[in-house]
C-alpha cells in the first residue's frame, strides 16, 4: 500500500485495513507461507476477517453505503460485497476459533479467495498500487493508518 494516495478517500484508514484484509485472503501463497506456520506479524484468517467488516459493518449492510467514503465507486462496492459474503459465510460455517487448515481446506474457500482476489485487485490499482506484492504486516499497517 506504499503508492496509495493516503487522502484520496475521506474514509481511507477503513479502506486500509479492508485492502488489508482482501489482499491478506485474496493471496493463497501467503496462507500456506504465513498463516499456515502461524506467522504472527500478520494475525491470522480471523484477524483479517474482523479488519474487512469491524470497522465498516460490511458483515451487516452493502459496501455501496461507503461509495465516496471507503469506496470509489459501486463496482468496487459491488466486488467488496462478494468477498465479505464468501468469506463470512465460511467463518460461519467453520467457526471463528476454527485452525486456519478448516479455512483452507473448505470446499467453497477457492470461491471465496477468487471473489477477495477481484476485489483486491480492483483497489490495489485505483490506488496506483501494485496488487501482486506480498501483503504487508500489521505493525506495518498500524504505522500507515496511525493519526497525525
Amino acid at each position: 500500500m506504499g503508492g496509495m494516495p493516503l487522502n484520496d478517500m475521506p474514509w481511507w484508514r477503513w479502506r486500509s485495513n479492508v485492502r488489508s484484509a482482501l489482499h491478506m485472503l485474496s493471496d493463497p501463497v501467503f496462507h500456506e507461507d504465513t498463516w499456515l506456520t502461524g506467522d504472527e506479524a500478520y494475525g491470522d484468517i480471523t484477524d483479517a476477517v474482523y479488519r474487512l467488516v469491524e470497522d465498516t459493518w460490511l458483515d451487516s449492510w452493502s459496501a455501496e453505503k461507503y461509495v465516496g467514503t471507503i469506496f470509489r465507486d459501486s463496482q468496487e462496492a459491488a466486488v467488496v460485497d462478494l468477498a465479505v459474503l464468501r468469506v463470512l459465510r465460511i467463518l460461519h460455517q467453520v467457526g471463528p476459533d476454527a485452525p486456519v487448515s478448516a479455512y483452507l481446506e473448505h470446499h467453497a474457500w477457492p470461491e471465496a479467495v477468487r471473489a477477495a482476489r477481484e476485489a483486491h485487485v480492483r483497489l490495489a490499482e485505483a490506488d496506483g498500487d501494485d496488487p501482486d506484492v506480498r501483503p504487508t504486516s500489521l505493525d506495518a499497517l498500524k504505522i500507515l493508518t496511525r493519526a497525525v
